[in-house]
């Protein structure tokens, strides 16, 4: 059974431990971005200094205004003109301002994020991704990624500039009219968390759904697409599309749960400003009515408040990104934390580019070994021993459980019963890419050249390594035909390229690890006759180099050239 189609846990089944949570892994998150204080703050001082010209344009205008109606000369109303057309022009400024930098910032903590993300990935062993489906994993680097980000550029940021101009605001008001401003600050504080209280519980709910519908819609879109001639050959493609309807129809009740709060938070925004409005009008009308200021300044005093709602309007969007980062945050943690339910390897510390160390393999031996996906049915105990320069192919049909063996011999894969032996040693983690070479049937062609994608075996591959590789796969006259040789870019999943060139460029790539065990799974498929007298050359080279060698196939032509056969159905 291949890894793509074998069963999956559901979402809820990878948890991190328990004492872990999720706002615990977005500040561990947020830690990795490498993200400073001052530039957060600078994005906070340009938006600040952005809706500050907004409520320092509606002040100067009802100021003006006001001051007209009284019939002054032109001069009076002169510099009034010029501060409206500064606030008008500023606002549109400081708002690229506070776009550039924020985005900035976010940005580049992303560069930084993806990175130690993946380092921490690499480090985790193979036995973490391997319970998640690729579409899972997909999802999970990439728009979980973004949502860390997005928790500096939509919640942080906006939250900050709230804060900054309502106490701006509210200061000026405050000059002008002291109980006014205590009327507007009790307004704002009110609409501001009052809006994030209504918005905070259902937004952890929604978002978390959320986060989990869209990755799903992700995983089983993916799923479908991949495995669409599978589906049709077994008939279950509309069973693959019921998957993907579904889990459509849960993000799109994710985002109306999503949007429910936000009604509430909205309504209760628009009674306070209206409040404010009403409570600065009736003060400005007393306060022009005792003397105690004139009609121009009363006039700022009831018009002010109507600008200065428009930062606290963020707040509950702000709540409801964070907590869609911080579920997030969570996911990608999970990426690298210990399985709890110890049906998998447990990860270890591994060296990021195990290939560079590798050392040799005495013996490989598997003792009576049975593997299992959950709710599967154990395959037949398989006992072997393994020297260099032997070969073992595992023959059966699609299903059996030959790509799992394979996982176990691997150490990604914890046995349903037996063991693995490495020189006597139980294969773990550590042993996967750096003594045991795995390469899947669905291992991945990176969108770079060639020679890019043959270093993923080992880093220093050099030129003449890499055209040897190739010659000895058959691939030599293809690369002559490229625009760039080697150097030509491929595309990403290796579209680019036929079933049979895929198969042979992996089939370089592991000539050219250096572990001494290598596993292949599948290596005949999508082979021409050409193809499997390549296959043939590439593992009697691995065997003239004291390599083990195990296969797993449902053709016959590998067993040619396999000195030891295992057919798991009998």
């Amino acid at each position: 059974m291949t890894a793509r189609t074998r069963p999956q846990p559901g979402p809820a089944s990878a948890r991190p431990e328990a004492s872990l949570s999720s706002a615990a892994a977005l500040r561990e998150a947020l830690r990795d971005t490498g993200v400073r204080a001052w530039p957060v703050i600078r994005a906070v001082l340009a938006g600040t200094m952005a809706l500050g010209s907004a409520v320092g344009l509606s002040a100067v205008a009802a100021w003006m205004i006001a001051r007209a109606a009284q019939m002054p000369s032109a001069a009076d109303l002169a510099l009034a003109a010029v501060i409206v057309r500064f606030f008008g022009i500023s606002r549109g400024v400081f708002r690229y301002l506070e776009r550039l930098a924020s985005h900035d910032t976010a940005l580049r903590g992303m560069v930084e994020l993806r990175e130690r993300t993946y380092e921490h990935l690499a480090a985790a062993g193979a036995g973490r991704v391997l319970t998640l489906r690729r579409g899972d994993i997909i999802a999970r680097i990439g728009t979980d990624l973004d949502a860390v980000g997005d928790a500096v550029v939509r919640a942080l940021i906006p939250t900050g500039v709230a804060i900054t101009v309502s106490l701006i605001s509210v200061a000026a008001v405050g000059l002008i009219i002291p109980v006014a401003g205590v009327v507007l600050a009790a307004c704002l504080l009110i609409a501001g968390l009052g809006s994030a209280a209504l918005t905070a519980r259902q937004a952890r709910i929604a978002a978390e759904a959320g986060v989990v519908a869209h990755a799903e819609v992700s995983s089983a879109s993916l799923a479908a697409i991949e495995s669409a001639t599978e589906h049709r050959m077994w008939g279950t493609t509309a069973a693959s599309l019921t998957a993907v309807e579904s889990a459509n129809h849960d993000a799109e009740a994710a985002l109306e749960a999503e949007s429910k709060p936000g009604a509430a938070a909205a309504a209760l925004l628009t009674l306070s400003q209206g409040i404010a409005v009403i409570g600065g009008v009736w003060l400005a009308v007393h306060a022009i009515g005792n003397g105690a200021v004139s009609g121009p300044w009363g006039t700022v005093v009831a018009l002010l408040p109507l600008a200065a709602f428009e930062a606290v309007g963020a707040i509950p969007a702000a709540v409801l990104q964070l907590h869609r980062s911080r579920a997030a945050a969570l996911r990608l943690r999970e990426l690298s934390a210990p399985l709890a339910d110890g049906a998998f390897a447990d990860s270890a510390a591994v060296d990021p580019e195990p290939a560079a160390a590798a050392s040799t393999v005495a013996e490989l031996r598997l003792d009576e070994l049975s593997v299992a996906w959950p709710g599967m049915t154990p395959t037949r105990p398989l006992t072997e021993r393994l020297v260099p320069g032997q070969t073992l192919a595992i023959v059966g049909p699609s299903g059996i459980g030959k790509s799992t063996i394979l996982l176990a011999i691997a150490g990604a894969l914890r046995p349903h019963r037996g063991t693995v032996l490495v020189d006597g040693e139980p294969a773990g983690p550590a042993d996967t890419g750096r003594r045991i070479a795995l390469t899947a049937e669905d291992a991945h062609i990176f969108e770079t050249t060639v020679l890019e994608n043959l270093r993923v075996a080992r880093g220093d591959v050099t030129e003449d390594e890499a055209l040897e590789a190739l010659t000895t796969v058959g691939l030599l006259t293809w690369i002559e035909t490229l625009p760039r040789g080697i150097d030509t870019m491929l595309g990403s999943g290796g579209h680019t390229v036929s079933g049979g060139e895929r198969r042979r460029l992996l089939l370089a790539r592991a000539l050219l690890h250096p572990a001494p065990v290598v596993l292949i799974d599948e290596p005949a498929e999508h082979l021409d006759d050409e193809g499997q007298d390549a296959l043939r050359a590439v593992v009697m080279s691995m065997t003239a180099r004291q390599r083990i060698v195990v296969l797993v196939t449902h053709h016959e032509s590998p067993l040619g050239y396999a000195e030891r056969q295992v057919d798991l159905r009998e």
